[in-house]
């Protein structure tokens, strides 16, 4: 992955990316889960180059390997999931509608985290870290999402966040091999049951 300090000539290390730099990187993982969400983490490199509007090699400059993007493109789906409870809460016009639009995108992170396992191949560590990393920065939002929720009397209160992730993982998993399979339809039924009936 890309370092995370810029060198100036003459050596010298500025902590932290430019803001161009920072912006151009969320460009570039924008595009490239996009296109893992639509064609699978083993979609081409010129895929992901033309879709950020960019040269290949600027992809393999900040990640010189598949696995380096996959992890990144992880990363950053997971800020994205995590900064978007919160807002979803202050802009959506009930909680319980807040909770639906999170899990919908959740359910488009879940798409691209197929294959990480298979990107890190032997690196079983590197693959736990990330799961908690996860873990700690996920389920507190969900947490706060169906507090919410619950709170204000739209679902039942006895949902634990990380079952209800686990609950969606899994009707995620046949979206891989049946196209048939519609797994946010599924999801949208397991979130129409957790509403509390008038």
């Amino acid at each position: 992955m890309a370092a995370e300090g810029l060198i100036l000539a003459g050596g010298a290390c500025v902590a932290g990316k430019r803001a161009d730099a920072r912006r151009n990187e969320e460009s570039l993982l924008d595009a490239a889960a996009a296109v893992f969400v639509a064609a699978g983490v083993e979609a081409p490199v010129r895929d992901i180059a033309a879709k950020a509007g960019v040269g290949m090699g600027t992809i393999y400059r900040h990640f010189p390997t598949r696995a380096d993007l996959i992890i990144a493109v992880y990363r950053h789906q997971v800020e994205a999931c995590a900064a978007a409870g919160p807002a979803l809460l202050g802009s959506s016009s009930t909680p319980y509608v807040a909770l639906g639009r999170w899990i919908s995108l959740f359910v488009d992170f879940l798409v691209t985290k197929h294959g990480l396992a298979a990107a890190l191949q032997s690196d079983q560590a590197g693959f736990e870290a990330l799961h908690a990393y996860f873990l700690d920065r996920l389920v507190p939002v969900c947490g706060q999402l169906l507090d919410a929720a619950a709170t204000a009397g739209l679902i039942r209160g006895d949902v634990e966040p990380l079952t209800l992730m686990r609950g969606v993982g899994n009707l995620c998993i046949g979206a891989e091999t049946d196209v048939r399979y519609d797994a946010r339809k599924m999801v949208e039924l397991l979130i129409a049951g957790l509403r509390v009936q008038p």
